[in-house]
Parts: C-alpha cells; sequence; structure tokens
C-alpha cells in the first residue's frame, strides 16, 4: 500500500494508524534515508500504542525503551554494519519480550527480521511531501 504525505503530523497520523494494527511481538523494518521521517513515523507508532514518552531517535544508543501496556523497542541500526551485530546486542532478547520493535536504517541488518516483519519504506518527494509504502499488513 502507497500514501502520500504532506507534513510531519500527517507521516505520523500514518504511524498512529498503523500501530493500531499491531500485535506485540511485530516488527516493523523501516527503510528511508536521513531526514526521510522515519523518527516521526514512529512517534505516531508510540501515540498508537498507547505510550506518551518523547520518541527520540536512538542514533547514539541503538535502542531506545518505551515502556507501555506494549513497549516500543526503537531501534537505529545506521551505526551497524551487518546483521550479525544487531545479535550481539540482544536483538532475540528483544524479540521475546513482546514488544514492538521499529528497525530505521533496516537496510544495515535485513537478515535480521521474522519473515512476517512489516516493511515501511519512506521517500522523501518534497521539503514536507513523504511518499510512504506499507507492506505485509492492510491498513
Amino acid at each position: 500500500m502507497t500514501f502520500f504525505t504532506n507534513s510531519e503530523a500527517e507521516t505520523s497520523a500514518l504511524g498512529e494508524k498503523l500501530a493500531a494494527r499491531l500485535a506485540p511481538g511485530a516488527v516493523v523494518a523501516m527503510y528511508g534515508g536521513l531526514g526521510a521521517g522515519k523518527t516521526a513515523f514512529t512517534r505516531g507508532l508510540a501515540r498508537g500504542l498507547g505510550l506518551s514518552s518523547r520518541v527520540s531517535s536512538p542514533t547514539f544508543t541503538i535502542v531506545n525503551e518505551y515502556l507501555g501496556r506494549v513497549p516500543l523497542f526503537h531501534f537505529d541500526m545506521y551505526r551497524l554494519g551487518d546483521a550479525d551485530e544487531l545479535f550481539e546486542i540482544g536483538w532475540e532478547d528483544y524479540l521475546a519480550r513482546g514488544g514492538v520493535c521499529v528497525v530505521e536504517w533496516s537496510e544495515n541488518v535485513e537478515g535480521a527480521f521474522p519473515p512476517e516483519s512489516i516493511v515501511v519504506k519512506i521517500e522523501k518527494t518534497g521539503d514536507s511531501e513523504r511518499r510512504i509504502e506499507i507492506e505485509g499488513i492492510e491498513l
């Protein structure tokens, strides 16, 4: 499914809409360049999961944990070289915790995702316009 958003708020709202369809244990593999809107989309996911925490990019920490009814584990794989490094930091433990795992820069760790993962591709098409493809789930 392809969606077009015209603002950060619309990108976030689409993430919130996706969150309503996610079950505990879901993995969302995100693709998109710098400034594409991956973190804005994740803010919406968090809101949709009922989390009120301030969501920020985990670029330097690798993963941010937001705990609630359904926890959100927000990964940034920008600094990782391959899937092996993700497993070294405890990827399987996060998968087993029953939260939603959202992974930015998924192209760096593609071999780590379960086959039922949801894929979100965000492309910046203008200053605030985005083209967002969501695969693996119907909205």
